[in-house]
């Protein structure tokens, strides 16, 4: 079940973080980023209200969220798998991660589950060939995988 992001606190947080950086030059990545630290991700709502205050289009700051992919319109799970499939980590095995994940974690590629816990995303090289297959869970990386690795793995979290 998907929690309500749209709190009055997450939005006297964000209106903090505007005043911080309000007539800064280039103050919109910043805020842009504290406000997915706030919300989990910056959808309509969030930009609007970040338009207004900064007096910005809503088609640039939109332009900006989705140009870049750090950003993201929809809340990701608590737990975000990245799999490589970069060249080595494609060929030694990482679609059979992937599937993996997606048969026990009930979740699709740039999808999240049901229960809001895992979202999976397709990273391109991540800079560990030597340990490839690669995925990262948040922040933990996990090296040198095998399918039969994804449940001990996945159980962590």
């Amino acid at each position: 079940m998907a929690k309500n992001i749209f709190t009055q606190e997450n939005f006297a947080k964000l209106d903090e973080v505007i005043a911080e950086h309000k007539g800064q030059k280039g103050a919109l990545m910043p805020i842009l980023h504290e406000a997915q630290k706030i919300f989990g991700c910056v959808p309509l709502e969030v930009q609007k209200r970040i338009s207004e205050a900064l007096n910005m289009p809503m088609a640039e700051i939109y332009g900006v969220v989705t140009f870049y992919t750090q950003f993201t319109l929809e809340p990701k799970g608590d737990y975000v798998i990245g799999v490589c499939l970069g060249t080595a980590c494609y060929v030694k095995g990482a679609q059979k991660i992937i599937d993996k994940i997606k048969e026990l974690a009930k979740v699709e590629v740039d999808g999240t589950s049901a229960d809001g816990k895992f979202s999976l995303v397709a990273t391109r090289c991540i800079g560990a060939c030597g340990l490839a297959p690669v995925l990262t869970v948040n922040e933990d990386v996990y090296g040198r995988l095998v399918e039969s690795d994804v449940p001990g793995i996945l159980a962590k979290y």
